[in-house]
């Protein structure tokens, strides 16, 4: 029945989410050229309030929980597990306040309405993954913009999406260049549930009816640790939360 429904839903969602991509570049273009970084931001921002609740169009529940006082005049690096390109949208909604900078491949920078645009001028890290070179100059760089500005980063630190929704180990190289460049930011661990769910059966149909969740866990203390004692709290954070802990 779930995959049945998917047939009929996943048209909708999908020009939901198309239009909304669509609409929002123009928006977008305009208010970075004309008004400048505020607007722009108000603008994906409210593009991604769009895309996230485009999930319930597929009868999925959206829920964010953030019980954590998070300071705004401090960088912050959010570490995530990573399930499928729908996590992304609600991070950008949810936590618009403290101005997330995403981490992409170089390629997406091309050919996606809205998604492409931001990504080129919002002020984040677009690497290659073949020159380490350009990805550490591009990390550097965008711990740069996290320090002048109080910006925060998200890493998704397995490096590739779980698409069964088993975690993969994390990996420290993003987060121990950002550190090295913003030695005071907090680490904030962020578990991510079910967003896998959706695209279970692949890009179509989707699923629906999934339970979507993101819980901001409290941030880690950081004091006389190396980044890979750092990363693999949080690894370990976010396992716990997900029911996923490694047997010893």
């Amino acid at each position: 029945m779930n995959k049945f429904l998917g047939y009929i839903l996943s048209p909708l969602f999908y020009i939901c989410f198309g239009l909304s991509l669509v609409i929002f570049h123009p928006i977008q273009w305009f208010c970075y050229r004309v008004l400048g970084y505020k607007a722009h931001k108000t603008s994906v921002d409210t593009l991604n309030f769009f895309l996230t609740y485009c999930d319930l169009l597929l009868g999925s529940s959206v829920t964010f929980v953030n019980e954590q006082q998070l300071p705004t005049d401090r960088p912050i690096i959010f570490v995530a597990n990573h399930q499928s390109m729908y996590d992304i949208p609600a991070l950008i909604w949810f936590l618009r306040k403290f101005h997330v900078k995403f981490i992409s491949k170089i390629e997406l920078t091309k050919g996606i309405p809205s998604i492409s645009y931001n990504l080129k001028y919002g002020g984040g890290a677009n690497i290659n993954r073949k020159d380490s070179k350009q990805a550490v100059s591009e990390l550097i760089k965008l711990g740069r913009r996290m320090k002048e500005n109080n910006w925060s980063a998200m890493i998704f630190a397995e490096g590739t999406r779980a698409k069964d929704g088993q975690m993969k180990a994390f990996q420290v190289g993003g987060i121990a260049t950002l550190l090295k460049v913003v030695p005071n930011a907090l680490i904030v661990p962020v578990a991510i549930e079910n967003s896998w769910k959706l695209v279970q059966y692949g890009m179509y149909p989707l699923s629906v009816g999934e339970k979507l969740r993101w819980t901001v866990l409290p941030p880690l203390n950081i004091a006389d640790k190396n980044p890979e004692q750092i990363v693999l709290e949080a690894e370990n954070a976010i396992r716990v939360k997900l029911n996923q802990v490694k047997p010893v």
